[in-house]
């Protein structure tokens, strides 16, 4: 081994030492003009030690870095199931994010059960991730309270249990959005498609629904909301209930887009046609939903952001009471799944 190079068999990787002799620096000044965190130098050192770096071919050794540092820089994350698109882009929201600061982030699949989730973190944190991102919690589970007695760094996304930190969408704006959205159609009967009890992105969309309800002089009918899962065949079964409702729903809300997918699938079973004969609004803006047979009216989530507000939280020291549940504003994005009532 010399100052320059690692020698292994059939490879030679150049290291730092090689750069900082190569363009007559410090090791340490090549350290922090080739720190991918920190603000980029356009001085004429940092140009030419970039500038011998390319052309001497060296990669940063970011497992050394981190040993150095002590951590990792990696992120465990859970979810219940990539086969979720919502999950699926939550997840890669965080994976970019993680890539912008140098880390890297790993993923592991519950299907949504509390055990699993223990399971999940205890295999994440023996391959020594830095912290846990959670967007799994349920109302009636308290692992994040066992992670925080254990000192286990966490965030939740999507979902909170209303202490932990948490980045997560405005359900209950999201939630009064749609309802406002039918209510200025004309609609008045009104059916929810509303997931599971246990998540609070759930509940919080049915009370912003129930909210604008109220603002309209309206109560939300009990028999018009009907609890299910995240998935589709919970829509198609949850919207043949609300179609056998007498008088029937003009409109429904699904809090999310997959159980909306299911509700189009069963309307068209029972030969109801959308949005003449049943308008539908969906949640998250899932990529598929604007390329309908008709497009799906919905609420855009920003993932993006709420990805980013995660690892901010899981990075930062003793937030402020009122800084530890971020929330990110959905958006309503009007399209043919709607229209005014007959």
């Amino acid at each position: 081994m010399n100052s320059k190079t690692d020698e292994v068999p059939g490879q030679t990787r150049v290291t730092i030492h090689g750069v900082a002799a190569a363009a007559g620096v410090s090791k340490s000044t090549v350290s922090r003009i080739l720190d991918e965190r920190l603000p980029r130098s356009d001085s004429e050192t940092a140009r030419r030690v970039r500038k011998v770096a390319e052309e001497l071919g060296y990669v940063r050794d970011v497992s050394a870095a981190s040993l150095r540092r002590g951590n990792t820089m990696t992120i465990g994350v859970i979810v219940p199931r990539l086969t979720d698109t919502v999950m699926a882009m939550l997840y890669e929201a965080l994976a970019k994010a993680c890539s912008r600061s140098g880390r890297f982030a790993i993923v592991a699949t519950t299907d949504d059960k509390p055990k699993a989730d223990r399971l999940a973190a205890e295999s994440l944190l023996k391959r020594g991730v830095d912290g846990l991102i959670l967007s799994t919690a349920r109302e009636d589970d308290d692992f994040p309270d066992e992670l925080a007695k254990r000192g286990i760094p966490y965030v939740l996304a999507l979902r909170t249990d209303g202490h932990s930190l948490s980045s997560v969408g405005d359900d209950r704006l999201g939630g009064y959005l749609a309802a406002r959205h039918l209510l200025d159609l004309g609609h008045r009967k009104i059916g929810v498609i509303a997931g599971p009890s246990y998540a609070s992105s759930s509940r919080g969309r049915v009370e912003g629904f129930r909210h604008a309800l109220q603002e309209a002089g309206l109560n939300a009918d009990p028999s018009y909301i009907i609890p299910s899962t995240f998935g589709i065949e919970s829509g198609a079964v949850a919207v043949e209930t609300l179609m056998h409702l007498s008088p029937r729903p003009t409109a429904i809300f699904a809090v999310n887009d997959n159980t909306a997918i299911g509700a189009l699938s069963g309307l068209t079973k029972l030969d109801l046609s959308v949005p003449q004969d049943i308008s539908i609004v969906g949640y998250n803006d899932i990529p598929i939903v604007s390329h309908l047979p008709t497009p799906l009216t919905t609420l855009r989530v920003p993932f993006e952001q709420i990805a980013s507000n995660a690892l901010d939280l899981l990075a930062g020291d003793n937030s402020p009471a009122d800084e530890r549940i971020r929330i990110s504003a959905p958006t309503l994005i009007p399209r043919k799944s709607t229209a005014p009532v007959r």
